[in-house]
């Protein structure tokens, strides 16, 4: 179906709103973030979502108008006194009164006589704004209102407050918004009467109303009926799609994998350790979905060092048992040979070919790599995703196992699956996600969760210093070098920025050389990925005892003889980062340690960070409250990859709403997998009115 033909007023263009023209409506498209080529619509404004309410009920008479109020008042004009000739920054003052006292309404740079054609003096205006004092006196400095008496109506009493960008003012985003909240079309009702009923709330429209044109402030609170049901409406949206792209994922059927049990066996055996419970889980739960028809979509998340890379081996393997071939692809070439080296003795072990693929090897071998894999001898393939995408033919894809792509979105996800025709897929994080977000970002993935540690994992204690105190951590780490130990410096910034006062990890590079001499290394983001590998093998060689980086370091660097972890300027971390920088240590037979330095004064929202990092090692509860603290955009670090943001759900005050939402998609899609009939073509609506147009195509006829 194509969009029904009653939406039209609201995807129009904003230049068919009156007193639109083409600066605003450029400014509107900017300001809201239209997608590229395309002009904001009249559905935008109506998406976005007032920050407050004024109400400006309050009427009292000048004696009760304390300072700071917001208040409407209805004044008699007494006298105007404008500044003096050539006296510009003088204000204008108009003195009046009512009968419980006198008071001034002040006006900067009027120019043009406006002021005195507004006030007349012997008549009587509403004025509404705020009461301010100046030397003992009480007024109001450029009135938000000034009404004559016939025209009371017009004032509004209670006036939602908008996020604004320059050049938008309020007076006139709310004529825009008035014009398309009365200009909505009926729509039909994808929710149940009952649940409408039980949870009192109002229809879409009307809880359009209720928030951009309240009657009382209370409607338009972010916990009212109304609000609550526009969150719903577009968590519901969003996990529609989800399932949608679940179906599709899952239904272009796979194939259901049989296993002969030897090569899992051999490789068994010639682990090191045993599998810990949660480890055997999430391979039980893989097999399955292997052994299924339907394909894998899986999602493995673990903390820091709890084990995913042999998962995935497992995964690997009972797939090579049933004679298919497997991708892992890494973010860095420096976590993909990492892999290669965690998984190539194991595989040897068992008589599975395993190569790594990287963007400098020869061409010649580069050649027979490929032709190894074309002709299925190799059986596991590692590499980073652009080594995928450019000419690598698989005998038989049957597994693409995706590794720290928590900033891989949907259509990512989509697009890779086609690699392999039926291939299934398993996508890991080190970056432990709330239940929440698993639901809004993977809600198109069933998820298997590691909670433990492999054994012999060291507990790290970790400090909170200020960085005043320098002197003594750097005699403490000339002792604990002096024993063997190595250690990680970590500094926020490359070089020193002069907005920000941040030692950069150059010039703590410089002056820890002083002290460590040809011990201590840098590494950071701008250097090759040669120099940096360089860097990282002679610090796992122990020929370094100190390396010195940024955050290039926080994501799979394995060197099991470090223990020291210090961070500077901790207090400008996310709490998940300061998480993953610690998981750095703790690898092998010593007791670790993690150093939080912090400069003062620190912020409160710093100070709960460290204080949690400090109390507790536990990944997932770290990152329910980093999502407390900082938002949802941010623990995911998609800010910058176009995740789902939301414009009307506010995730602190709505979160439970996902619940719901979560299961009543599921519940429709069970129920109506065409979404066809009146209810679905309600939720088609759903789809349109927040812009899942992706996911209309995905709805399969039967």
């Amino acid at each position: 179906m194509s969009r029904p033909e009653s939406l039209s007023p609201l995807f129009a263009s904003l230049h068919s709103i009156k007193g639109v023209g083409d600066k605003l409506a450029a400014l509107l498209t900017r300001f809201f973030g239209a997608p590229d080529g395309q002009e904001a619509i009249a559905l935008d404004i109506l998406m976005h979502m007032p920050s407050g309410v004024v109400d400006r009920r309050r009427q009292v008479g000048i004696a009760e108008a304390y300072l700071n109020q917001i208040v409407t008042l209805k004044l008699h004009i007494d006298r105007h006194q404008p500044p003096p000739q050539g006296k510009a920054h003088v204000p204008h003052r108009v003195f009046t009164h009512d009968e419980t006292g006198e008071m001034q309404l002040v006006f900067f740079r009027a120019q043009g006589g406006w002021v005195e054609k507004a006030l007349p003096i012997g008549e009587e205006r509403y004025v509404s704004g705020t009461i301010g004092f100046f030397n003992g006196e009480k007024q109001i400095t450029h009135p938000d209102y000034i009404v004559e008496e016939d025209k009371f109506t017009t004032l509004p009493l209670v006036e939602p407050v908008y996020p604004l960008t320059q050049g938008l003012s309020s007076k006139a985003l709310g004529k825009l918004v008035r014009q398309v909240v009365d200009s909505m079309p009926e729509i039909p009702e994808w929710i149940d009467a009952d649940t409408m009923a039980q949870r009192k709330w109002p229809s879409f429209v009307y809880a359009m109303r209720m928030v951009h044109l309240p009657t009382n402030p209370d409607e338009a609170q972010l916990w009212s009926p109304a609000r609550m049901r526009l969150a719903y409406d577009e968590y519901l949206a969003g996990q529609i799609t989800l399932q949608l792209i679940r179906s599709t994922m899952t239904k272009e059927s796979g194939i259901s994998r049989v296993f002969t049990g030897a090569l899992t066996e051999k490789v068994r055996r010639s682990l090191p350790f045993t599998l810990t419970e949660g480890q055997q889980q999430a391979v039980d739960e893989i097999r399955a979905d292997l052994a299924s028809p339907d394909r894998m979509s899986r999602l493995l998340q673990g903390d820091v060092g709890s084990g995913k890379t042999v998962v995935a081996l497992m995964a690997m393997v009972a797939v090579a048992e049933s004679g298919a071939q497997s991708a892992l692809m890494a973010p860095t070439e420096l976590l993909a040979s990492q892999h290669f080296k965690t998984l190539k003795p194991l595989c040897d072990l068992a008589g599975l070919g395993c190569e790594l693929l990287t963007g400098k090897m020869p061409a010649a071998e580069r050649r027979a790599k490929l032709a190894g894999i074309a002709s299925g001898e190799t059986t596991i393939v590692v590499g980073t995703h652009a080594l995928f995408q450019s000419g690598v033919e698989f005998q038989n894809l049957g597994l693409t196992v995706v590794d720290e792509q928590h900033r891989f979105g949907v259509h990512q996800r989509l697009a890779l699956s086609d690699k392999g025709k039926h291939t299934d897929l398993l996508v890991m994080t080190a970056t432990p996600i709330p239940r929440t977000l698993v639901l809004t970002h993977f809600g198109d993935m069933s998820v298997s969760t590691l909670r433990e540690k492999p054994k012999g994992r060291q507990p790290i204690d970790t400090a909170v210093l200020s960085i005043g105190d320098y002197p003594r951590v750097i005699s403490r780490l000339q002792a604990r070098l002096a024993e063997g130990a190595q250690a990680f410096w970590v500094c926020p910034l490359v070089e020193e920025s002069e907005h920000l006062d941040v030692v950069a990890a150059e010039d703590r590079f410089a002056e820890l050389q002083k002290v460590f001499g040809n011990q201590v290394a840098l590494v950071h983001g701008r250097m090759s990925a040669a120099a940096k590998q360089e860097v990282m093998q002679r610090f796992s060689a122990n020929e370094l005892k100190l390396l010195v980086a940024t955050t290039v370091i926080e994501v799979g660097v394995d060197v099991p003889n470090a223990s020291i972890m210090i961070i500077e300027h901790a207090e400008r971390f996310g709490l998940a980062q300061l998480h993953q920088l610690r998981g750095r240590v703790g690898r092998g037979s010593q007791r670790s340690a993690c150093l939080l330095l912090y400069k003062d004064p620190l912020s409160l929202t710093a100070q709960a960070r460290l204080e949690t990092i400090k109390s507790t090692e536990d990944g997932f509860e770290i990152a329910e409250r980093d999502l407390e603290l900082r938002g949802q955009g941010d623990v995911l670090g998609t800010r910058q990859s176009g995740m789902p943001g939301y414009r009307l759900a506010v995730p602190d005050v709505h979160r439970h709403l996902l619940d719901y939402a979560h299961d009543d998609a599921k519940a429709l899609l069970a129920r109506n997998p065409a979404l066809k009939g009146p209810d679905g073509e309600a939720a088609q609506t759903l789809l349109y009115l927040f812009r899942k147009d992706l996911a209309i195509p995905l709805i399969r006829a039967g």
